[in-house]
């Protein structure tokens, strides 16, 4: 056993720190009062706001991932866009609030010898269980109002928990990168509401133009939509949406290494 493994149980000595790591970045993102409230309150009246609003109108679209012509309820296609709409905000809010409170403290645990990579890591992790946990929730809420089939419903939690995880994402690059809090909830609030509501065919006759593909929520709406409604699995869809994911996720990653790395000088 090298000498860089513990004396007790062989873990290397590098990843003793990773479990401290995550409780902590764990419990920043869960202690916002405010993003609690939201998911618990908002979520439900979102859900039933926009049901009351689009009622259960019959809809005939073209969706643009497959071509197919597609009559659905109104209703229930609103519902899956406000659920993608209210966990654009919630989870992008709750993530960029908890990396901008901690980024100082971050950057003293660095300076004291704290591996990056275990703070990277731990933030990584942490971002992904509370976006998938909140997403299924959202998802469990909608069968209040809509209840679709076994196949629909998972597709509909399957393009919760990518969009979760992309506005999570984008969270936490906003939380290293920009200065001030106003410019971050702004950019969440607009982005997600002018990206999720462009990509619903109910308010927006356009949502099947080439130029909205280029869209963060679009590869979760078209899965969630051809899941639920046309019974197809659009795999590479949600590949895109988890693209969109994995370049926010990295680009903040990267920024926040920049930001926290120890600059140490030879006396």
């Amino acid at each position: 056993m090298s000498a860089i493994e513990l004396r007790s149980g062989g873990t290397p000595a590098a990843y003793r720190p990773f479990p401290t790591a995550l409780k902590f970045s764990l419990r920043n993102q869960t202690r916002n009062r405010l993003a609690a409230i939201l998911l618990v309150a908002f979520v439900p009246i979102w859900y039933l706001l926009m049901i009351a609003m689009a009622g259960h109108k019959p809809l005939n679209f073209r969706m643009y991932a497959t071509g197919r012509m597609l009559s659905v309820d109104g209703g229930h296609l609103s519902l899956i866009s406000a659920g993608l709409n209210a966990l654009s905000m919630i989870v992008g809010f709750t993530v960029f609030d908890a990396i901008r409170k901690t980024l100082r403290f971050d950057r003293r645990l660095v300076f004291a010898g704290y591996r990056q990579s275990t703070l990277i890591a731990a933030k990584t992790l942490a971002t992904a269980t509370i976006a998938a946990g909140v997403a299924a929730y959202a998802a469990l809420v909608m069968l209040v109002f809509w209840r679709p089939g076994p196949a629909g419903w998972l597709a509909v939690l399957g393009g919760y928990t990518v969009i979760a995880l992309t506005y999570g994402a984008f969270g936490l690059l906003l939380g290293v990168l920009v200065k001030g809090d106003l410019e971050g909830f702004f950019l969440i609030i607009m982005g997600g509401l002018f990206d999720t509501f462009l990509q619903n065919p109910l308010g927006n006759p356009l949502a099947n133009k080439p130029i909205l593909e280029y869209f963060p929520s679009f590869g979760p709406m078209q899965f969630a939509v051809s899941g639920s409604f046309a019974h197809t699995a659009l795999w590479g869809h949600l590949a895109l949406g988890l693209a969109w994911a994995t370049a926010f996720a990295l680009g903040g990653l990267i920024i926040f290494r920049i930001r926290t790395r120890s600059r140490t000088h030879p006396r």
